[in-house]
């Protein structure tokens, strides 16, 4: 999923360009208000993030045509996260077995480098990991907090598959 990293890189980007050492610098005037023949200026720092934010979001370049419907399935997926992962994973960690991140490298070098893969540990668990899934056999392997519908494992694997790409890609 190409989306994930598009909507962090961006957002990344607007913070980098509001930070305060940007804008300390940007001592830039504009034009504003005209006042008993007297032009006011306003700074410029003060309207560069937002408008940076819009040309970025608003440029065919920089980001497709993205359907609300992936935006949500994008949020959902960051949702499950938060709510069945983090407390192991966080940030991608691993808290309990720290050659099992969520990294590429530690995916590939464990054989759960694709969705299914992901999906099918997510499901069924796998060494210390339990299984979130409704059917996840044996019992001592599955996780003993609520489990997870099909849909939901896939979008979570999903989402953690992009994430790991998008670690990659930096």
């Amino acid at each position: 999923m190409e989306l994930t990293g598009m909507i962090s890189c961006c957002i990344d980007y607007t913070r980098i360009l509001s930070t305060k050492d940007n804008v300390k610098k940007e001592e830039n005037y504009i034009p504003g208000k005209v006042k008993n023949g007297e032009v006011k200026f306003y700074k410029l720092k003060r309207l560069a993030p937002p408008i940076v934010a819009a040309l970025l979001a608003l440029s065919p370049i920089s980001s497709p045509q993205v359907s609300s419907a992936q935006i949500l399935e994008i949020q959902r997926g960051a949702t499950l996260f938060q709510q069945s992962c983090i407390g192991c994973h966080d940030a991608g960690g691993n808290v309990i077995q720290p050659g099992a991140t969520l990294f590429t490298k530690d995916l590939q070098r464990n054989g759960v480098d694709t969705e299914e893969a992901i999906y099918r540990v997510t499901y069924y668990g796998k060494g210390r990991m339990p299984g979130f899934g409704k059917e996840c056999k044996p019992r001592g392997q599955c996780t003993f907090g609520a489990r997870l519908e099909d849909q939901d494992i896939k979008v979570l694997a999903q989402f953690v598959k992009s994430q790991a790409d998008q670690v990659e890609s930096l």
